[in-house]
């Protein structure tokens, strides 16, 4: 299970060494790929064929289903994560994501999420604002 916050360098070679206690539970191959709300999302290789599987199979009569399997399925690049825990990103991934220098890896359940700090902060800090809200949604969904 991945949960926590932390800060990290993306590198000049375009490297980010992930959180040294998600290492094991990811594994050597990972994928990352485009995220919801402008990050990545990272997920080990075993949880990534779970749901890679669950996106192949949704209807593509309705365009939204289809461009959020090939924002996902398209967007996705397998990657193997060198001795010292580093991942090289993609350029196209960067973009996306407007990923500086500093980054904010966000352990997620069962997979992370590599946000730009500052738009990290930002989303932070509206969703803070909005917690009862957000209890109440789930209180409904009878998860809360």
């Amino acid at each position: 299970m991945f949960i926590g916050e932390y800060k990290h360098n993306i590198d000049l070679k375009k490297r980010l060494a992930l959180p040294s206690k998600f290492r094991t539970s990811l594994g050597r191959s990972i994928v990352i790929t485009r995220g919801l709300d402008n990050c990545l999302f990272v997920y080990p290789m075993k949880t990534w064929k779970e749901l890679a599987e669950k996106l192949g199979t949704m209807p593509i009569g309705e365009a939204s289903t289809r461009s959020f399997v090939r924002l996902m399925l398209a967007g996705a690049v397998d990657v193997k994560s060198d001795s010292q825990g580093r991942v090289l990103i993609p350029d196209y991934l960067k973009e996306y994501a407007n990923l500086g220098k500093n980054v904010v890896v966000a352990g997620l359940f069962n997979r992370l999420e590599i946000w730009d700090e500052k738009e990290w902060n930002n989303y932070k800090q509206k969703a803070e604002k909005n917690t009862e809200e957000i209890a109440e949604n789930l209180g409904k969904l009878g998860v809360y």
